[in-house]
C-alpha cells in the first residue's frame, strides 16, 4: 500500500453496506493467554491475525509453547502447560502490542524465570511503571535498558510473594486484566483492589467473563476481586467474537452517509464494551435490528443528527469515531471521561484536536469533563497525520468518505488490528 491513501467521496445514500470484520484483538489475546495457562489443548476459532496478535503468538513460540497456526482458517491450536513456562530463559519482543506487553510480563513474573523483554519504540514510550513497581515489591527484579519503568528490560523472578494488591485502572485497565488472569499462578491466588474510574470498566468485565468461560471463577468480596489459586481448567474449543471496535467505523457510516450497515456475526450480547457505541448511534436517530446474521444499523432517510454529550469511559476506542461524526452534527458534541486515551498508541486527545483543527474544525479540550468539545463546521481539504495509530487512520477515513477532501498518511498502521481495512473500504464503492 502507498504511504498515503486518498479517500474517495461515497456516493449512494441509502445503499446497504454489508461487511465482515476481523476477530477481536482484545478477546484473541486474552484467549491466547488463558489457553497457554490452561491444562488442555485449545483450538481458537475466528482469531484475529494482525501485528498485535502475531506479536503475541511469536512471544508464546519463543517461550516454548506448542502452537499450530492456520491463518486462512482463522485458527490457532495451543497446548496449555498448566502454568509452567516451557522455556523459562527466553528473549521475547512484544512489538507494539499493549496486551502482550502487560499480560505476558505478569504471566512470566508470576511463573518465574529470566526474560529479556523487548518492544517497539512506540511501546517503549507507553506506561508500565505502575505494574512493574508492584512486581518489584513482590520480589521481581528488573534491569532497565532504557527509561526506568519502561521497555526494554531484563526481568528475573522466582516465587514472587504477593497476596493482595492495589492497582490504578486510570492509566490502563490492561494492568488489572493482567493481574486477574495470571493471579491463578500464585500459591494462594490473589486479592485485587482496583482503583480509578475504570475499576468496573468494560475490559475488566470482559476479562472476568472470559476467565469464567475457561473455568476460573473470580469472586467479589466488598471492593476486592478474589482470584483463586490454580486448579485444572481449560477448553478444547473457543470462538473469538468479531471485533466490535472495528465494526464501529462501519456502523458510524449509517448516520454519516444516510445508509444501512450490517456487520456479520456481531450481536448485542457481545463481551466487548464498544457495543455500547451502537446505543449512541441510535440516539442520533439510527434504528437497530438484530438477526441471526448479525446486527444492522440504518440511518436511511436521516436529515442530519444532533450533537451529543456522551461519556465514553467504557468504550473509549470509539472516541475517534465519535470525533469524526461531530463536525457534521447539528450542534456541538462533548465527549467526556476520556483522559486515559492520552497514554495509548499516541496522545489521542492531542491527535484528534490537531487533525480536526488542520481541517478547519473548531474543537477544544474541556478539562472539567476530562474530555473534548467539537463544533460543527465546514471541512477543509487535508492530509491526516495518523501518528502510527491505527484508530486515527480508520476513523478519519470516514470524513473523506463524506467529503472527498481527506487523505490518510501511513495507512499501513492499520496492520495493528485490521489488515484489510482499506481493501474493505475500497470494496464499498463497487
Amino acid at each position: 500500500m502507498e504511504n498515503i491513501y486518498h479517500v474517495r467521496k461515497f456516493i449512494g445514500a441509502g445503499k446497504e453496506i454489508r461487511v465482515k470484520v476481523p476477530g477481536s484483538k482484545s478477546i484473541t489475546n486474552r484467549a491466547l493467554l488463558l489457553a497457554a495457562l490452561s491444562d488442555k489443548r485449545c483450538t481458537l476459532h475466528g482469531v484475529l491475525f494482525s501485528d498485535d496478535s502475531r506479536a503475541f503468538l511469536d512471544c508464546l513460540e519463543k517461550l516454548g509453547f506448542a502452537l499450530s497456526v492456520n491463518e486462512q482458517a482463522g485458527e490457532v491450536s495451543l497446548q496449555g502447560t498448566g502454568g509452567r513456562i516451557p522455556n523459562p530463559h527466553a528473549e521475547v519482543n512484544v512489538r507494539s502490542a499493549g496486551t502482550a506487553a502487560r499480560f505476558l510480563t505478569v504471566m512470566l513474573a508470576f511463573a518465574g524465570g529470566e526474560y529479556q523483554m523487548q518492544a517497539s519504540p512506540q511501546m517503549c514510550r507507553r506506561p508500565m511503571k505502575p505494574l512493574l513497581g508492584l512486581l518489584e515489591k513482590a520480589g521481581v527484579s528488573f534491569q532497565f535498558q532504557g527509561q526506568t519503568g519502561h521497555f526494554p528490560f531484563f526481568m528475573k523472578s522466582k516465587a514472587p510473594s504477593l497476596g493482595e494488591v492495589e492497582i490504578d485502572t486510570g492509566i490502563s485497565s490492561q494492568f488489572a486484566s493482567a493481574l486477574l488472569m495470571s493471579g491463578i499462578l500464585l500459591r494462594d491466588g490473589l486479592k485485587i483492589t482496583m482503583l480509578g474510574d475504570r475499576a468496573e470498566g468494560a475490559y475488566i468485565k470482559m476479562t472476568i467473563a472470559m476467565m469464567k468461560q475457561f473455568g476460573i471463577s473470580v469472586e467479589r468480596e466488598g471492593g476486592k476481586y478474589l482470584v483463586p489459586p490454580k486448579k485444572a481448567f481449560g477448553l478444547e474449543e473457543y470462538q473469538v467474537e468479531p471485533d466490535v471496535s472495528g465494526a464501529g467505523y462501519f456502523y458510524a457510516m449509517a448516520p454519516l452517509l444516510q445508509t444501512e450497515v450490517m456487520v456479520e456475526n456481531v450481536h448485542m450480547d457481545s463481551l466487548q464494551g464498544d457495543i455500547k457505541f451502537l446505543e449512541v448511534l441510535k440516539n442520533m436517530g439510527c434504528s437497530i435490528t438484530e438477526e441471526a446474521a448479525g446486527v444492522g444499523l440504518s440511518g436511511k432517510g436521516l436529515q442530519g443528527y444532533p450533537g451529543m454529550e456522551v461519556s465514553m469511559k467504557d468504550f473509549s476506542d470509539q472516541t475517534m469515531t465519535m470525533a469524526v461524526l461531530a463536525p457534521f452534527a447539528q450542534s456541538p458534541t462533548l465527549i467526556r471521561n476520556i483522559g486515559h486515551i492520552r497514554y495509548q498508541e499516541t496522545d489521542r486527545i492531542s491527535a484528534i484536536l490537531t487533525e480536526l483543527g488542520r481541517m478547519g474544525i473548531s474543537c477544544q479540550e474541556v478539562p472539567e469533563a476530562d474530555g473534548i468539545r467539537i463544533f460543527p463546521g465546514e471541512i477543509k481539504e487535508a492530509e491526516v497525520e495518523t501518528y502510527d495509530d491505527h484508530r486515527m487512520a480508520m476513523a478519519f477515513t470516514l470524513i473523506g468518505m463524506k467529503t472527498g477532501k481527506t487523505a490518510i498518511k501511513n495507512p499501513g498502521c492499520c496492520r495493528k488490528t485490521f489488515e484489510n481495512y482499506f481493501q474493505l473500504i475500497d470494496s464499498l464503492y463497487g
